[in-house]
């Protein structure tokens, strides 16, 4: 796969040398961009927001610290610098490279869709740029697969919910079964009262029906002593 390539920094062309400070501000610009190429991307940073401290509206300012960020992982902090040079007066090549550059940095989030907005609004000031044609066609190919993914993911999400779901209503079940089970030993075992006193009433019949026999036997005669 071609690599993504991430437009370099803007080189300070303007000619302030007759301004008061602008050689000042030139030389942070240049001294970053020295740094940048160095790959030393803080330092660079630090060069760039120095310059920016002296003039708050320098565009190159914007854009190279935008591109030392990016090679930072500071990904949301770079496309803010990119969208500030997306003003009126900015030229259309460096709006297109600034769109370009976004894209890069929503590429590397797997931010697909956001990426796809901004190669094609970078395409539409600069239709011939291969290297935006080519991240467009990329960042589609990985929003497709991305999306493909995503609906196997759910697929399996959903099966494994449905499993739990299953999981769930069985275990239900089966406490239920054994709630029953457990309810009906107990009612088997319980003696209800009326049938407590059933046995009760039994039991009295039975004592009085004693009662009557042993009162209707003849009364036993006590012996006498015996003869000599």
């Amino acid at each position: 796969m071609k690599s993504i390539l991430f437009s370099l920094p803007l080189l300070f062309g303007l000619i302030l040398a007759e301004q008061a400070g602008a050689q000042s501000v030139r030389s942070l610009v240049n001294r970053g961009n020295d740094l940048y190429r160095d790959g030393k991307y803080t330092d660079a940073e630090v060069n760039y927001r120095k310059a920016l401290e002296k003039d708050q509206a320098l565009l190159p300012g914007k854009f190279n610290l935008g591109n030392a960020l990016h090679k930072e992982g500071k990904l949301d902090d770079a496309i803010k610098q990119y969208e500030a040079t997306l003003q009126s007066g900015t030229p259309a090549a460096t709006r297109a490279k600034a769109h370009y550059n976004i894209g890069n940095s929503y590429l590397k989030q797997q931010k697909y869709q956001e990426a796809i907005h901004s190669y094609v609004e970078s395409l539409k000031l600069s239709p011939d740029d291969f290297d935006a044609k080519y991240n467009l066609s990329y960042a589609l190919r990985m929003l497709r697969q991305q999306q493909q993914q995503n609906k196997q993911d759910q697929k399996q999400n959903d099966r494994q919910q449905q499993q739990q779901k299953q999981q769930q209503q069985q275990q239900q079940e089966q406490q239920k079964k054994q709630q029953d089970q457990q309810q009906q030993q107990r009612q088997e075992k319980r003696i209800s009262k009326a049938d407590a006193q059933r046995i009760l009433d039994v039991l009295k019949n039975n004592e009085r029906d004693v009662q009557k026999k042993l009162r209707a036997r003849p009364a036993a005669r006590p012996r006498t002593d015996k003869d000599w």
